[in-house]
């Protein structure tokens, strides 16, 4: 079965928005892993918009499921992250001003940065997966890097299956089968949603984990949270 790690980024939109601590992002994270989902991901920015860099560190001891932190790895990110040690740290190639994550690694551009940054995370035992497009020949670049994991960028893959599209599936079908091939496990996430999500699962191969977090705190407004958690979780069995 494929993990489902709920991004909490918006709870912590949510709470910002009004200051205090409405709702509760701790609580709201140990209820998402009662619920059933397998692990917390969040992806704190360095103007701390949603999640708050102490956030990092406070779920650190809430978090019992695997904990995934997102982001860019400049020095601030990395110094939190070799601090809070989670479970797996996604690295994300995002410009300070990005609303959100558009865009995967150039893993043949970057690939000694990436390859002295993963280093350092793995010498502290923190598994790493890098977001990427589904060129191939960046999956092979990524494997260069000495990464564990990649994680598909499947906003292009949302989109066009809204669009009905559906051979769009055909291109992360393949980087998966690469990635797997060059010993490498694969995540997905971005704009994955009830709508769509057990159709790219049927159709991607050895799918550890998906990171779903707008669409799903969206659709628990109308449908309410655990039942969301647990819609998610029945479509990728």
């Amino acid at each position: 079965m494929t993990k489902l790690s709920v991004n909490i980024n918006k709870i912590a939109t949510l709470r910002n928005s009004r200051g205090g601590d409405v709702p509760n992002l701790l609580k709201v994270a140990k209820d998402i892993e009662e619920f059933g989902a397998q692990g917390i991901t969040i992806h704190p920015r360095p103007d701390e918009r949603h999640i708050r860099y102490q956030d990092a560190r406070d779920l650190k001891n809430i978090v019992t499921t695997e904990y995934n932190i997102e982001g860019n790895p400049i020095k601030s990110f990395m110094d939190l992250v070799l601090e809070v040690k989670p479970t797996q740290v996604t690295l994300v190639p995002d410009a300070v001003d990005a609303i959100t994550s558009n865009a995967g690694w150039n893993t043949i551009k970057h690939q000694s940065f990436l390859q002295e940054v993963i280093k350092e995370f793995q010498e502290n035992n923190i598994r790493t997966s890098i977001f990427i497009d589904t060129d191939l020949k960046l999956i092979e670049a990524a494997a260069k890097t000495g990464a564990d994991r990649i994680e598909l960028y499947t906003e292009d893959f949302a989109t066009q299956f809204d669009l009905g599209n559906k051979e769009i599936v055909n291109s992360y079908a393949d980087a998966a089968v690469l990635a797997h091939d060059l010993g490498l496990g694969i995540n997905a996430g971005h704009d994955l949603s009830l709508d769509n999500i057990k159709f790219f699962k049927q159709n991607i191969p050895n799918l550890a984990e998906v990171s779903i977090g707008h669409a799903l705190i969206a659709e628990s407004l109308y449908l309410g949270l655990e039942n969301v958690v647990n819609m998610y979780l029945h479509k990728l069995q």
